[in-house]
Parts: structure tokens; C-alpha cells; sequence
């Protein structure tokens, strides 16, 4: 069977804030005007609170000399690796933060001889 691999990312601004003793995504907004970079704090919570899809460079750039870091402290490539689309095995979801979440399975027990179970 041959299998599909796929890239992902962890993204860690969080984390990195947290080192930094910053708590509240408001926080970010002074230091990264100090640098040039003027975003919403909507933009700046988003941020903070979900995985980018897309940064730009320049808001990278600032993000990483505020927390003195390089992108890698901030991204963590992840390499995810599926079965192949032919094979019948079950579909995972591709985003890292439903990668663990339960799959629902209908299952019917049988008896030893064979015939179904009834169910009570």
C-alpha cells in the first residue's frame, strides 16, 4: 500500500508569549507598533489564538525580534502521513488540532454462533 505524505505545522506565538510573561493578546499590539507593524487587535487575537494560514514577512520578522527567536521557534513543520486515496482505510483530518479528536464507529456484536446480538 503506498502512502501520501502530507506537510503541516504547529504554531507556537503562544507559547512563545507566555515565556515572555505576556498573558493578553493586547499586549503584542505596542510591541509590534514599535516595529512598524500596525495591525487590528482583531488581527492580532486571531494571531495569537489560532494557526495562520498565511504571515507575512514583515509581521514574522517582528514577531521574531520581539521573542529574540528565528521562525522555527515560531513554526513547527509536521510531517503527516496518510494511506494512499485506493486503500480502505478511514480518512483523518488534515489540521493538526482534529488529528487526535474520536471517530465514531457502528459496530455490531454477534454472538459465538454467528447470529446478531440482541440488543437489550
Amino acid at each position: 500500500m503506498s502512502e501520501i505524505k502530507r506537510l503541516g505545522y504547529a504554531w507556537h506565538l503562544r507559547q512563545l508569549m507566555a515565556k515572555h510573561n505576556l498573558w493578553k493578546s493586547t499586549e503584542l499590539r505596542p510591541l509590534l507598533r514599535e516595529r512598524g507593524i500596525d495591525l487590528s487587535d482583531t488581527q492580532i487575537y486571531r494571531l495569537v489564538t489560532g494557526t495562520p494560514e498565511r504571515i507575512s514577512l514583515g509581521v514574522l520578522v517582528a514577531l521574531c525580534d520581539i521573542f529574540e527567536c528565528t521562525p522555527a521557534d515560531l513554526i513547527e513543520p509536521r510531517v503527516e502521513i496518510r494511506a494512499a486515496k485506493t486503500a480502505n482505510a478511514p480518512r483523518l483530518p488534515l489540521d493538526s488540532s482534529d488529528a487526535f479528536a474520536p471517530v465514531a464507529h457502528r459496530i455490531q456484536l454477534v454472538k459465538g454462533d454467528g447470529g446478531p446480538v440482541p440488543e437489550a
